[in-house]
């Protein structure tokens, strides 16, 4: 019961951290409008193994961060830069004319996942300080194999979450327009969004 208790905690926290529109599952909800599902799923995959390593280290390596606050914080510095440079990037794309029927669908989706679930720099941070939270009140314990148990329901997790905007992403299209229309301008908002919620966190 105990072991199945962190596969719990592993996947509420990571659904309900991911459920509101950010940058990876509003991501994976691009790639199924504009390119399909195969290559959104591959995307879903890439960045949910991503998530996957990230929780690992911040439970492998949780005695570090928490005796060296400042690699968090430079994390933090470095996902600002990141964040508004994508900002950048999305409303330059937001500015052009989409054609879904002339859409490329080259490209390694299961990469690009990756790529972009890396670039978040506060999921270390978060799973850090989550899972700090739930061991101070005796909810997992940090150790083997309670700690693989915990990271695979990230994992899992993740992959739920994904794949809720993956299966309803038709119908949120035919819903909410707006969101199908100008996917990349949302993108680029919500990027700075993160990259001055960092920046803020950084100088207090």
């Amino acid at each position: 019961m105990n072991y199945f208790l962190h596969v719990l905690y592993g996947i509420l926290i990571s659904y309900f951290a991911m459920i509101a529109p950010g940058m990876l599952n509003m991501t994976a909800l691009k790639v199924r409008l504009e390119i399909g599902k195969l290559e959104s799923v591959k995307f879903a995959i890439g960045a949910s193994v991503i998530i996957f390593i990230q929780a690992g280290i911040a439970l492998f390596f949780a005695d570090y961060f928490v005796k060296n606050p400042s690699v968090i914080e430079l994390l933090k510095t470095a996902g600002v830069f990141v964040f508004f440079a994508l900002a950048v990037f999305f409303f330059m794309l937001s500015r052009r004319k989409i054609n879904p029927k002339t859409t490329s669908g080259k490209g390694n989706y299961l990469i690009r996942g990756a790529i972009l679930s890396g670039l978040n720099m506060l999921s270390i941070p978060f799973y850090l300080a989550f899972s700090i939270f739930l061991a101070e009140k005796q909810r997992i314990i940090i150790e083997q194999p309670y700690i693989l148990l915990y990271i695979f329901g990230v994992f899992v997790g993740a992959m739920l979450l994904f794949y809720t905007y993956i299966y309803f992403a038709e119908k949120i299209a035919k819903k909410v327009s707006f969101i199908a229309r100008n996917i990349n301008l949302i993108l680029s908002g919500l990027f700075i969004v993160l990259g001055i919620i960092t920046l803020t966190r950084l100088l207090q």
